[in-house]
């Protein structure tokens, strides 16, 4: 159970100096018209007009949605059913946004003959999808994809490199090597994202101080900045957020808390977390939205478990204003089908879950939500 901390409002970051130029360009003007009088414009009253008045100007606000694990096969040979086609249909609808952002759980290669489980490996497990399987994410409306993640190397740097290749062929940015802050506009807005995981092909997790680095420099990048990050133990019993270090097979998995909190201090505007392959609770720290884990989205080749709550996951959506304000947001359910493909859940269980686990877990900062699966900070109550 937190206590909430104090909002603190931001400057707006590259909007900044265009408004202190238009506050001067008003004091100049008004004071050039001091000795003149109002202007008027000319209109139809008895020939002497109606004052101007000057509209407010309009809040830009942009969408951003977000998804946990995304594994479409296991190639060479458990493919879903048509190669594929149509493997988002379900979700294409959810996952609508100016920004559609997924955590890409495998490598899109051919096999390079690096792949990290050998001949006589038990409990490893290694994926990989096709390389023209990029066309099924940009089908699906997917725009940025995340490789900071425990399968990013699955099949080594050389999978890596082709993974970014192929999402690039099909018009898909991506994100998560180490130093690499992807810079987007939409709408006008510049948004920064940047992966981070405990492994050594991305940017570091585990340590606070390099990563808050990362977050500064995306801060005087753009208008808003995203954090992608995979966190957390892993199974479906590792569902509560508590304080401190998490480990997984003698893995450091980081502190979810601490990382976030120190992210969101050094200029991240949404924390979206992913890992542990089940759903987790939502908190707002200083106004700012943090996602610990949207669960398994998809398990194509039947590579993620779709048992009980390891099958929910969900669609994050937000709406952000230019300067990273909160300005709405909503949750959408998901399942992964005996595909495994995601699918609109009609029962909401991931709904249920999280806001569950929500109340376990941030009492006092944790979001707050609807039955139809609108978000909101816990002071608009």
């Amino acid at each position: 159970m937190y206590a909430a901390a104090p909002f603190v409002p931001r400057p707006r970051r590259r909007t900044l100096a265009a408004v202190v130029a238009l506050l001067a360009a008003l004091l100049l003007a008004s004071c050039a018209s001091t000795d003149e009088g109002p202007l008027w414009q000319p209109g139809t009253g008895g020939g002497e007009g109606a004052p101007v008045e000057s509209a407010a100007p309009e809040v830009k606000k942009i969408s951003l949605s977000a998804t946990g694990d995304i594994v479409m096969a296991m190639a060479p040979d458990r493919l879903p059913p048509n190669n594929g086609k149509g493997f988002f249909n379900s979700v294409k609808k959810a996952l609508a946004a100016d920004l559609v952002m997924g955590n890409l759980e495998e490598p899109l290669t051919v096999d390079t003959g690096a792949g990290k489980c050998g001949a006589n490996s038990t409990r490893c497990f290694q994926f990989r999808a096709p390389p023209e399987y990029a066309a099924h994410l940009a089908d699906a409306g997917f725009d940025l994809l995340n490789q900071a993640n425990n399968h990013g190397y699955d099949f080594g740097p050389k999978g890596y490199e082709n993974t970014q290749k192929a999402l690039e062929e099909h018009g898909l940015e991506h994100t998560g090597a180490p130093d690499q802050i992807t810079v987007v506009e939409v709408k006008g807005v510049k948004v920064a994202v940047a992966g981070f995981s405990s492994y050594q092909w991305s940017n570091s997790l585990t340590d606070i101080p390099a990563a808050k680095k990362v977050i500064k420099k995306a801060a005087g990048q753009a208008d808003i900045v995203v954090v992608q990050v995979h966190m957390g133990a892993e199974g479906s019993e590792m569902t509560r957020v508590r304080p401190g270090t998490e480990m997984f097979l003698g893995e450091n998995r980081g502190d979810p808390i601490k990382f976030s909190r120190a992210m969101i201090d050094a200029g991240a505007d949404l924390i979206v977390g992913h890992g542990p392959h089940v759903l987790r609770g939502m908190e707002f720290y200083k106004g700012r939205l943090i996602a610990y884990s949207l669960g398994n989205f998809a398990g194509g080749g039947n590579s993620l478990s779709n048992n009980g709550r390891l099958g929910w996951g969900g669609v994050l959506k937000v709406s952000l204003e230019a300067d990273g304000t909160w300005a709405g947001g909503s949750f959408t359910s998901t399942y992964m089908d005996g595909a495994r493909k995601p699918t609109i859940d009609p029962d909401d269980r991931g709904l249920g879950l999280l806001r569950d686990l929500t109340e376990l877990d941030f009492a006092e900062t944790g979001a707050r939500f609807t039955d139809s699966g609108k978000i909101s900070p816990p002071d608009a109550d």
